[in-house]
């Protein structure tokens, strides 16, 4: 089956930030994404520092100040699905910070209302030994504690309503772990009895921790994301794909082998918003398109070269950008399965040395990917149309990690 026509069949499954309805058709997606580029729109970055422990939010439109945030140390950000929070994760420091946004869209289906106030660090941290993966799902937010092999759960509206009592659970031993909440149920990483060795696989568990159904091999468990109601998961041999059960029955874990596209594996992970579909990386000079439950359920594309950070554009649904070590940017059209253009943006950034080096990262704001330039103390907003860099915004220290929250509406 081709890739590109299956993903043309699949319908629509919703975007709050682009303002779509769930049900759209790729035609009526085209023609969504047209009546969004001329409505009202605020995009803010948040921007984690590579040496000090700060996040800085910056405003798209001109590049000011939106606040300065002092943590403890450099942080890995992940948005909640809503855009409303910002996880600020030091896992080192034992423990994540969460700073709202001011940014939140309410759907009313012929339209959203946007609503545009302060960023403010909110009071409540998440504390732990080793906090590490945060995951949103049903709306259940599942902080995995690598230190103790806890899990901490909780919706998002207790962090922004001042009554956060967290539920806690432990359903197995301390590793580098993960946890997805599908409707009652949470899909939780299985670690090694040898706790020095990689996780083995995966396995379901009950609103009390109990096990459901039997452990799914999957050989160095790494990297999740969602696409419509699906999880995938990143494995040394392969993924597995995690579909909803019928009313309360619990997830379905299938393994799917990667065998036929050679040497290399999936452990980061990004999840089609506007398409079900997910992008993951392969080894250090590919990508794989995946489209789980179709006759051909990988797409591998070559790089010229090392691949330093890759992104999905939740407003046009078919673009992926990836950077290489040699600067340049690259627009990968997820229909055809092709790199359609590439431009040079950065210096080079070498993949030598170690993997907490600074090196750029990107995140996409409407019509820019924002990419950080941490050696020469930039964030460069690139046109998603023409790929070409339009302006810069200066950042202090060394910016690093990104996020981008917004969208388009009525703004209030």
């Amino acid at each position: 089956m081709n890739g590109s026509s299956s993903l043309k069949r699949l319908l629509c499954v919703g975007v709050a930030a682009g303002g779509l309805a769930v049900g759209l058709g790729l035609d009526r997606l085209h023609a969504q994404e047209e009546r969004n580029a001329g409505s009202d729109a605020h995009y803010r970055l948040f921007i984690g520092d590579h040496a000090d422990g700060v996040v800085r939010a910056v405003e798209v439109k001109d590049g000011s100040s939106a606040g300065t945030f002092r943590i403890d140390q450099t942080p890995a950000l992940t948005p909640s699905l809503s855009g409303r929070t910002v996880f600020a994760v030091q896992g080192d420091a034992g423990k994540i910070a969460a700073i709202g946004t001011g940014i939140s869209l309410e759907d009313h289906g012929d339209h959203g209302d946007l609503k545009v106030e302060a960023a403010r660090l909110l009071p409540t941290v998440i504390a732990g030994t080793k906090p590490a993966h945060v995951v949103e799902g049903s709306g259940t937010i599942a902080v995995f504690d690598d230190g103790t092999g806890e899990l901490t759960l909780f919706p998002e509206r207790h962090l922004h309503e001042g009554d956060f009592e967290p539920r806690m659970l432990k359903p197995g031993a301390a590793h580098h772990g993960l946890a997805a909440p599908m409707g009652s149920h949470i899909v939780v990483s299985v670690p090694h009895d040898d706790p020095q060795e990689p996780r083995v696989g995966l396995k379901v568990i009950d609103k009390d921790g109990n096990q459901v159904g039997e452990v799914v091999n999957c050989p160095g468990v790494h990297g999740q994301a969602q696409s419509a109601r699906t999880f995938a998961f990143g494995c040394r041999d392969g993924i597995v794909v995690a579909t909803p059960g019928k009313g309360s029955e619990p997830p379905v874990l299938e393994h799917v082998s990667t065998s036929g596209l050679g040497e290399g594996y999936v452990s980061t992970l990004k999840g089609g918003t506007a398409m079900q579909f997910f992008l993951g990386n392969y080894g250090p000079r590919a990508v794989v398109i995946i489209e789980p439950g179709t006759g051909e359920s990988f797409r591998k594309i070559d790089l010229p070269t090392r691949r330093v950070d890759f992104a999905l554009d939740p407003a046009k649904a078919r673009n992926a950008y990836i950077l290489t070590e040699d600067g340049e940017l690259h627009l990968l059209d997820i229909l055809s399965g092709r790199i359609e253009k590439s431009v040079r943006i950065t210096e080079p950034y070498s993949m030598d040395g170690h993997w907490r080096d600074p090196r750029p990262r990107l995140a996409v704001a409407g019509g820019h990917v924002a990419v950080t330039d941490p050696l020469k103390g930039l964030v460069r907003l690139v046109s998603t149309e023409t790929l070409e860099e339009e302006r810069t915004i200066p950042v202090e220290g060394k910016p690093y990690t990104i996020v981008a929250v917004g969208g388009s509406g009525a703004v209030h």
